[in-house]
């Protein structure tokens, strides 16, 4: 009987009221004791524990019932505890943080629901609100995991959200918009150049009126839990909570900060969907896709299954090969898809897509893992959109440039990892500074004016420093750039993570030491198009209810950026792709989140979809053809192609064949090649579907023809050779 007693007496209920639910409702199964006050912490009813309550001089007096067991014999005893307010700022917390949901960070957490938005602004600003904020640019719209600041403190886009110096009661609030099985809760600190202001301790609240609140318990103690929160203010730190709370309020209280800081944080909820038996609150529609794909996260043996999965599924459109490997000695696989994979057709230009570069922006290697998946089923399926691109193109996807990053960061989580763990290689090398800068060259030799008689504007050669066995290159950034002097690449796009916008060439500054200036190419209006078809087939970019991801809106210049403009990167892939190839490439920033849960992915795939099947179709545009021999009806390899009024060539591939990227005009366009005579001839680029055919014939120079023949053993004849000799004599 005394056990049952007991056993009935200790049950702590776990889901709060329900806002005008029937008793019987799944959402009424307790009832808090108290109305919330700002800064108290009411539970739960309980017969074992009941809550402080205030005096006038700001002490508390709290009631504890203790249960003392003694064989069969229960006895209660009652005592009063005379408790000192928690001071508004201290170094540690002077309360002991319950360890029962705090996990150690370097390991990897099971965070069992998923995260509500926060970070991936699927919680909307006006769900945000807190007691107070410094200002606007500290306000709890910007309290969301890893948001970044800019430059400057004080502006309209600060690094976190921070109550105010004077606020005895901070705390911070999301409204989950409809009943929601809280789980878990992971801070970090304000993001700043300048401030260090971190939260060392925190209680969490719950609400279904955002009235009436109660408290996650410890199961030990049964007393209101304490948190750990950060030590640091970039690590993510999680707390599971005691038991999962079903309310649809959530509330945040910090009880500690950093000494000589201010209470505040980022913050992500972990929380799953609960049915809502009495329908009072409208569903959202769930993320997702019809497409039957693979949706979640691949770490490195993952993603060789997957690919060789899709091989073996379409092996006629398919090839898995490999670049080189990792530092670590991980390989860099590619998936080749193409009607005649592993060989180049005349005349069929060459794509690619490259994710990973930072190893913890994983949201690009699992949109191309899932594009090879999407591309192989709707080929099988006969879709003439896949089969036309599959026939008229070579693709080629690197899903992961950067393997050693991401499977720190996929050890970490994707909730975990923060912001910049995993984004270097295993040398901490970030790969996009780490190619040669033919940028500084290129412009020297302009501002002497030796472009292009004695500099050439295009394929500029590698500097010395850089071709040395001691030069900090990385092997997979080595790897990189043999790959793209094998395959002569047209088009390319480049994934990256944290943002929504897509930049385009150049990436560095020409003006030296400059954080940002515009910087365009010669081929300025390629690449706006370019970015701009990918930032208009995006679906989240293109939504405009959305809020900016962290400090710079680029929507209001269509979602597109010069990269020199936005900030410089010396050493980019972009740039040297540009200058040192015939491809032109863009970066792509997919997403606010870097490494959003798998439960988001569907939808991110959705956002996406058109938007890499059309920037794909984009290579039509412009002009192609072939350079031949008169003679020889041969194709001549490294003839160069230049366009009047552009100061940037391209050149031929081995066949003969060249693709060169324009906006609709009229161009004049002219073909060059050693030992020929160049020629001339007007090509016309329309709106239609493209390319344009401008093919061109040239005929090799009487020089020319005479160092063939004489190459080949023959006599030259006499009224030749005496004519030479005239030559010669006048020379001398």
């Amino acid at each position: 009987m005394w056990g049952l007693l007991l056993a009935l007496a200790a049950f702590a209920p776990a889901v709060g009221p329900a806002l005008g639910a029937p008793r019987n409702s799944v959402l009424d199964l307790a009832q808090p004791a108290t109305t919330k006050v700002p800064g108290s912490i009411p539970a739960p009813n309980s017969s074992l524990a009941q809550l402080p309550a205030e005096t006038a001089n700001g002490t508390s007096e709290q009631h504890v019932r203790i249960r003392i067991i003694k064989k069969k014999k229960v006895i209660m005893k009652k005592r009063k505890k005379l408790t000192r307010p928690t001071p508004l700022v201290t170094a540690r917390p002077l309360v002991t943080p319950t360890p029962a949901g705090a996990l150690n960070p370097a390991e990897k957490q099971e965070t069992g629901c998923p995260p509500l938005g926060l970070e991936s602004l699927r919680v909307s600003d006006s769900r945000l609100e807190a007691s107070s904020s410094q200002s606007f640019g500290l306000g709890p719209h910007r309290g969301r995991l890893n948001i970044q600041s800019g430059l400057e403190d004080g502006d309209l886009y600060d690094g976190g959200w921070c109550a105010e110096e004077q606020d005895t009661d901070p705390w911070f609030q999301v409204d989950a918009g409809h009943p929601t099985r809280f789980s878990g809760v992971i801070t970090q600190g304000r993001n700043s150049v300048w401030r260090y202001d971190w939260v060392t301790s925190y209680k969490v609240q719950f609400s279904n009126d955002s009235r009436t609140w109660w408290g996650s318990r410890n199961h030990s103690s049964g007393m209101d839990a304490v948190f750990p929160a950060n030590s640091d203010p970039e690590t993510p730190l999680l707390n599971l909570l005691p038991e999962p709370q079903v309310a649809r309020f959530i509330r945040l209280l910090p009880q500690t900060w950093l000494q000589g800081g201010t209470p505040c944080l980022r913050a992500e909820i972990l929380a799953c969907p609960v049915s809502d038996p009495n329908d009072l609150f409208l569903e959202a529609p769930a993320p997702g896709s019809s497409d039957p794909l693979d949706f979640r996260h691949h770490n490195y043996k993952a993603m060789r299954k997957l690919m060789k999965q899709v091989h073996e599924q379409c092996p006629n459109i398919t090839r898995i090969y490999s670049i080189g490997k990792s530092y670590q000695g991980l390989k860099l696989y590619v998936m080749e898809m193409s009607d005649q994979p592993g060989e180049h057709e005349l005349g069929e230009p060459e794509v690619r897509y490259v994710a990973g570069m930072h190893g913890n922006e994983a949201l690009g290697r699992e949109l191309l893992l899932l594009l090879m998946q999407f591309l192989c089923h709707e080929f099988l399926r006969g879709n003439p959109r896949v089969t036309r691109l599959l026939t008229e193109m070579r693709i080629h996807l690197l899903p992961s440039m950067n393997p050693d990053g991401y499977e720190i960061a996929y050890h970490r989580g994707s909730e975990l990892v923060g912001w910049a763990e995993g984004r270097w290689n295993n040398q901490s090398i970030d790969l996009n500074h780490n190619f040669a800068d033919l940028n500084t060259p290129l412009w020297e030799a302009q501002d002497d004016g030796k472009v292009p008689h004695i500099v050439p504007n295009h394929h500029l050669p590698l500097p010395t420093y850089y071709t040395l066995p001691n030069a900090t290159v990385a092997p997979e950034t080595r790897a990189v750039i043999k790959w793209m002097k094998r395959i002569p690449f047209v088009l390319s796009a480049n994934l990256h993570g944290g943002e929504l916008v897509v930049s385009y060439p150049f990436d560095m500054t020409r003006t030296p030491w400059a954080a940002r200036e515009l910087t365009p190419t010669p081929d300025d209006a390629v690449f706006r198009w370019l970015s701009t078809v990918y930032a208009g087939s995006n679906l989240a970019m293109q939504d405009t209810s959305r809020r900016p991801c962290h400090s710079q809106d680029f929507s209001v210049h269509g979602n597109i950026i010069n990269g020199a403009d936005w900030h410089t990167v010396p050493g980019s892939m972009n740039d040297f792709s540009y200058l040192h190839t015939n491809c032109f490439e863009v970066t792509v920033e997919l997403s606010c989140d870097k490494f959003p849960h798998e439960n988001e992915l569907p939808q991110e795939w959705e956002n996406n979809k058109d938007a890499l099947l059309t920037y794909l179709e984009q290579v039509r545009m412009g002009i192609a053809g072939v350079v031949r021999d008169k003679d020889t009806e041969l194709g001549i390899a490294d003839a160069v192609i230049a366009v009047d009024g552009i100061n940037h060539d391209v050149t031929t591939a081995w066949g003969g064949d060249y693709w060169r990227l324009l906006t609709p005009g009229d161009y004049m366009v002219t073909a060059s090649a050693e030992g020929y005579h160049s020629v001339t001839r007007n090509c016309r680029v329309t709106f239609e579907e493209g390319p344009f055919p401008c093919n061109f014939v040239l005929t090799k120079t009487p020089k020319q023809r005479l160092r063939e023949l004489l190459a080949a053993g023959a006599k030259v004849p006499p009224d030749l050779r005496r004519r030479l000799e005239r030559l010669r004599g006048l020379k001398d």
